[in-house]
């Protein structure tokens, strides 16, 4: 029976704001690639033939994604996709459906000798993979810039090693949960390596410009909008035929319980929600990112073309997916070949905008602010470990009360009260936390605390109430000025968040060596960075989509401090680039997330009826589900459960395996077990301490601010 009479689902209407236009090199590229794909030994391996290579027609799939380009540049980019997606099927043939985990490892470790980051290969091709990925480098690379080629370098590894995720969860008949799936298909799914294959073909990204948030988050929602509607596309394939795990549909309609139809809905819900985050990036952030950094005419260019190229290869990813043997497409829709006649590039969605994408955006901006929604019923959180208090908690709550009230955080030009600072106890928090510490390393957990939680509550205050957003851009600025990375003096602290920085900065930084103190320096500037980004969504009064609310709420509630300041304390031992392996990656935010979801069930009366915030996952799932709270708080506390289940199989199993794996030294391998009890320890003392702590409590807030709702209905 054919794919095309037994489909899985009905696929849904898909959100399609930009027109598809086909290159007219198609041909040219047809031929040319299949006699690539001879020579390269890829027709004779037993994957392919000529016919099955037809079929797929990465050709047109390349005509539609790089409508622009000439002849010679389609032929090379339509070679890199038939050399990435035989990869995939001859990883799969050879390694997936045999389970041999060893044999995958060795195979993708030789294919990363073929792409070294500078000369040539070290190694003789053995396959048609390695022939291809050798042939294609060298033809590549020579025109990237070093920093250009280090970014094509980690996303091509990405797909490559990442492989060995997909193949661990068939092996061990495991499916991902959503956070966990997002991320990891983000690296494996290769969509960051096509956004770079766009720069080879339109224009480099300025080197400076590359990593920030803007563009960052262009990649990101390009990558997965790409990879969402591959899942919705090949469920039947991949799911059914194949075995494979690593679906969103299939991610979805396992921890929702729902039905496959109402699964497909949901993953193209969220993926139209990551296009129009695309949009809202490229209309709002992008402008300010070059404006704010005085680009210069080139810089402005080669922005606009990436941004155009994502643009194209999405509209043109779609066209060939609906229309690709390769997948399950009756009824999808498809939109023949023409000159554009509307409006094209950044604003064209607006224009183009169907009915598809509007219930999505419109939950984003439909919403009542300050809604009186009374306190949240707790639900039952899995936490299986234990909660240790220090000794020193009594000492540390009379310094950290004594350093708040020096730093100026009570009174005029503050924004808290002695007496209820007393109830927040932060000092309880940080015992709980570092429950092993000295008495002086105990104050020092305390007072970042209590910097950072007055940061939290500063920033509304100082500058949300008249969203003033160039002054938190300013003071955003300023706070950089405390945190010298050669010890130079710094400016005369003007506010209480200032003052407490540069002292904290003074009692920490020092003693750290050079790459630990950068690291904390980014881990604060990517917390009082994210708090602009809170107030940007307030002034456009814009429910955050849900993936970009998830990864920038790690920086909101100050996560990456916190990991900056455990890392410290193994800097010297442990290799920095290791903390970018897989398994201490979702270590990490498995542990975050679990912690940021935790505070958003606590807070959410505080945050969505008495200051009329949207940035809590709570009400970020009402808003995109079209929920109640109570159904959006059992799913935020399934998915706590989730990533907590998900740090303890890393804790016990993953993170001894790598230790043994890579043959780390005992005191290496000591450090990164004691970076695991420390995650727990946080987890654990943070549940306590919301559970004690007076801070969100319904008689607090009824004392600091009056009326509120009552009834939990």
């Amino acid at each position: 029976m054919s794919v095309q009479s037994a489909q899985a689902f009905v696929l849904p209407d898909f959100y399609l704001p930009h027109p598809a236009r086909l290159n007219p090199n198609v041909e040219h590229a047809r031929a040319h690639s299949t006699t690539w794909a001879r020579r390269m030994g890829m027709l004779d391996a037993g994957v392919w033939d000529d016919e099955a290579l037809a079929r797929m027609d990465y050709a047109l799939m390349c005509g539609y994604t790089h409508p622009d380009c000439d002849a010679p540049m389609l032929d090379l980019i339509t070679e890199w996709y038939v050399w990435v997606f035989f990869f995939d099927d001859h990883f799969l043939e050879i390694f997936k459906y045999s389970r041999d985990l060893k044999g995958a490892r060795v195979y993708l470790d030789r294919l990363e000798r073929f792409m070294p980051a500078e000369g040539g290969p070290d190694a003789e091709p053995e396959n048609p993979a390695e022939a291809g990925l050798a042939d294609l480098w060298a033809r590549t690379t020579p025109s990237m810039s070093p920093a250009w080629r280090r970014r094509f370098i980690t996303s091509t590894h990405n797909l490559l090693v990442e492989s060995m995720w997909e193949l661990q969860n068939i092996d061990a008949g495991r499916v991902a949960n959503p956070i966990e799936y997002i991320q990891m298909r983000r690296r494996v799914g290769g969509a960051p390596w096509s956004a770079n294959l766009i720069e080879v073909v339109n224009a480099e990204l300025p080197p400076r410009l590359a990593g920030r948030r803007a563009l960052r988050v262009l990649g990101d929602t390009f990558s997965d909008a790409v990879h969402l509607r591959n899942d919705l596309f090949s469920y039947q394939r991949e799911v059914e035929e194949e075995g494979e795990n690593s679906n969103a549909v299939l991610v979805f309609e396992r921890f929702l319980g729902c039905a496959t139809q109402r699964s497909a809905e949901l993953t193209n819900d969220l993926l139209t929600s990551r296009l129009q985050q695309f949009e809202n990036t490229a209309l709002t952030e992008v402008p300010a990112l070059l404006a704010e950094n005085a680009a210069l005419p080139d810089e402005v260019f080669a922005v606009s073309s990436y941004v155009r190229g994502l643009q194209d290869w999405q509209a043109g990813g779609h066209e060939w997916h609906a229309r690709s043997s390769r997948y399950m497409n009756a009824g999808a829709q498809t939109a023949a070949w023409s000159l554009p006649t509307g409006p094209t590039g950044w604003g064209a969605s607006a224009a183009l905008l169907g009915r598809t994408g509007t219930p999505v955006r419109a939950r984003q901006f439909l919403h009542m602010r300050f809604a009186p929604v009374g306190p949240l019923p707790l639900p039952d959180f899995h936490m299986p470990y234990p909660v240790r208090v220090s000794g020193h908690l009594e000492g540390a709550r009379r310094h950290n009360l004594e350093w708040s009230e020096r730093m100026g955080m009570f009174g005029p030009g503050g924004v808290w009260q002695p007496g209820r600072f007393v109830g927040m106890d932060l000092a309880y928090c940080a015992a709980m936390i570092h429950p092993d510490a000295s008495a002086e390393q105990l104050d020092l957990t305390s007072d970042w605390l209590s910097w950072g939680t007055y940061g939290d509550d500063y920033f509304p205050v100082a500058f949300g109430v008249t969203n003033n957003l160039a002054g938190a851009k300013a003071s955003h600025i300023r706070l950089g000025l405390f945190m010298p990375l050669d010890g130079t003096d710094t400016p005369e602290p003007l506010d209480p968040l200032e003052r407490g920085l540069a002292d904290l900065w003074a009692r920490t930084a020092g003693p750290m060596p050079m790459t630990a103190r950068a690291g904390l320096r980014r881990a604060i500037r990517s917390m009082t960075g994210s708090w602009i980004w809170e107030l940007a969504n307030q002034v456009q009064q814009r429910v955050p989509d849900p993936i970009d609310y998830v990864e920038m709420r790690r920086r909101t509630f100050g996560s990456d401090l916190t990991i900056a300041l455990s890392r410290f304390s193994h800097a010297e031992v442990v290799p920095p680039e290791l903390f970018d392996h897989r398994v201490l990656r979702e270590l990490d935010t498995a542990a975050q997330d679990y912690a940021c979801f935790l505070n958003d069930v606590f807070s959410y009366q505080k945050e969505i009826e008495v200051e009329g915030e949207v940035h809590n996952l709570v009400f970020v799932l009402e808003q995109f589900l079209g929920t109640d709270r109570f159904e959006a708080v059992r799913l935020v506390n399934d998915l706590m459960t989730a990533r907590m289940k998900q740090f303890t199989l890393i804790a016990d199993h993953d993170l001894p395996a790598l230790i043994e794996e890579l043959q780390l030294a005992d005191a290496a391998g000591d450090a990164l077990r004691r970076h695991a009890d420390y995650l727990k320890n946080w987890m654990s003392g943070i549940l306590e301490w919301h559970r004690k702590a007076t801070r969100y409590t319904p008689a607090e807030l009824k004392a600091r601010y009056g009326d509120i709702h009552e009834s939990t209905r």
